[in-house]
C-alpha cells in the first residue's frame, strides 16, 4: 500500500514537472518572412496607406496584420515554409483606392488566396503579374471597379485554383476557354459584368461531385454547351443573357446534387413536359424565354422546391394540382400560351 502511494506522488509530481515546463516554454507566434512583409508594405504603399492598413506596423507581426494569413485550416501549411503568407485579403473599405499592385502581390510567393471584396475604388485591369502566383487555390475580385478582360492565364497558370469570383465589376470580352483546364476548379461567379461571346463548352467539365456556375447578368450569347448534362451542378444561374436554344441537358434524374437552376430572361426553346426534374430540386426559374410543352406532373412532388417560375413562356396544358402546388401563385405561370388549371382560369 505504501509503495503504491509513493508510486502515485512520484507520477503526480512528474505531471506537474511536465506541465510546469510547458507553462514556460515560449508560445511560437508567426512573424512572417521578411520578404512576405516588405511585399504587404508595397502593397500598403500602392493604395496610398489607407486606412485599413493601420494595424500594418513595425510593432506587429506581419502575420497579424488586419486581412493577412499565415496559416489555418483553409490553407495548405507547410512547416518547412517558415511564415510565409498564405492569404491576402482586403475586404469592405472605400478609403482603398487605385489599381491592383500586381509586381508588390506577386512577390507573396506562397499565397492561395487572394480576396478584394466591396472595395469600390480598386479600379484597372487584373495585373499580369499576378500570373506567378501559381499555388493560388481562392481568387476573388468582387464588387470593385474592375475593368478589362479576364485574362487567359487564371487558367493557364492557376492550376490549384477551386474558386473563382470575378463578379459585380465591369469585365468585358469573353470568358477564356482556358478556365475549363484547372482541374480542381469547381466554384465560378462571373455574374453582374459585361461579357460577351458563347459559354466554353467544357466550363467545368472537371469538377468532380459539385459545381457551382453563376453568369447572370451579362451578355452572352449562343446556346448551353451539351457538355454541361455531364457536369454535377448543385447550383447553376445562367439568367438575363442572351442565350438559345436547348437547356434541358441542366435536368435528369441523375442530377443528385441539383438544387438551383436559373434560366430566366434569356431565348432559350425547349419541350418543358420531356424534363425528369431531380427530387431535391429547390428553386426553378425558367421565366421570360420560349418555353414549350406543359409542367410535368412531377413538380407536385418536389417537397422541396421553394420556387417555381415558367411565367412568360409558350407553354400549354393544365398546371399539376395537389402536393405543394398550392404554394406557387399565379404570378408563376402567367403569360404563356395556354396554360390553365389552378391558380389560372379553369381547362376546358
Amino acid at each position: 500500500m505504501v509503495r503504491a502511494i509513493g508510486l502515485l506522488l512520484l507520477l503526480a509530481h512528474a505531471l506537474v514537472l511536465v506541465i510546469s515546463i510547458e507553462a514556460a516554454a515560449p508560445v511560437r507566434r508567426p512573424r512572417c518572412d521578411a520578404g512576405d512583409r516588405a511585399a504587404l508594405l508595397a502593397v500598403k504603399a500602392a493604395f496610398n496607406n489607407a486606412s485599413y492598413f493601420q494595424s500594418w506596423t513595425p510593432d506587429i507581426a506581419c502575420c497579424h496584420w488586419y486581412g493577412v494569413d499565415c496559416g489555418g485550416d483553409d490553407y495548405d501549411y507547410d512547416p518547412t515554409d517558415g511564415d510565409r503568407v498564405l492569404s491576402l485579403a482586403i475586404i469592405r473599405d472605400d478609403n482603398v483606392t487605385g489599381a491592383i499592385p500586381g509586381d508588390a502581390i506577386a512577390r507573396l510567393t506562397r499565397l492561395q488566396g487572394l480576396t478584394f471584396f466591396k472595395v469600390p475604388g480598386v479600379t484597372g485591369p487584373i495585373p499580369a503579374a499576378l500570373a506567378t502566383l501559381t499555388a493560388l487555390r481562392e481568387l476573388t475580385i468582387s464588387r470593385t471597379a474592375l475593368s478589362g478582360s479576364i485574362p487567359s492565364f487564371i487558367g493557364d497558370k492557376f492550376t490549384a485554383l477551386q474558386s473563382l469570383d470575378l463578379s459585380f465589376n465591369s469585365l468585358i470580352g469573353a470568358i477564356p476557354a482556358s478556365l475549363a483546364k484547372p482541374p480542381k476548379l469547381n466554384s465560378i461567379d462571373l455574374s453582374r459584368n459585361q461579357l460577351t461571346g458563347s459559354i466554353p463548352r467544357l466550363l467545368l467539365s472537371k469538377a468532380g461531385q459539385q459545381a457551382f456556375l453563376t453568369l447572370s447578368h451579362n451578355n452572352l450569347s449562343g446556346s448551353i454547351p451539351a457538355a454541361f448534362g455531364a457536369v454535377n451542378f448543385v447550383q447553376i444561374d445562367l439568367s438575363r443573357n442572351q442565350l438559345t436554344g436547348d437547356a434541358s441537358m441542366l435536368f435528369g434524374s441523375g442530377k443528385k446534387e441539383l438544387g438551383s437552376v436559373y434560366l430566366s430572361r434569356n431565348a432559350l426553346s425547349f419541350d418543358m413536359s420531356e424534363l425528369r426534374l431531380p427530387e431535391q430540386l429547390s428553386f426553378l426559374d425558367v421565366s421570360h424565354n420560349a418555353i414549350r410543352g406543359g409542367i410535368p406532373a412531377q413538380v407536385a412532388n418536389l417537397s422541396n422546391l421553394q420556387l417555381l417560375n415558367v411565367s412568360y413562356n409558350r407553354m400549354c396544358g393544365e398546371i399539376p394540382a395537389g402536393g405543394n402546388m398550392a404554394r406557387f401563385d399565379a404570378y408563376c405561370f402567367q403569360h404563356n400560351k395556354c396554360l390553365c388549371g389552378a391558380p389560372l382560369a379553369a381547362c376546358h
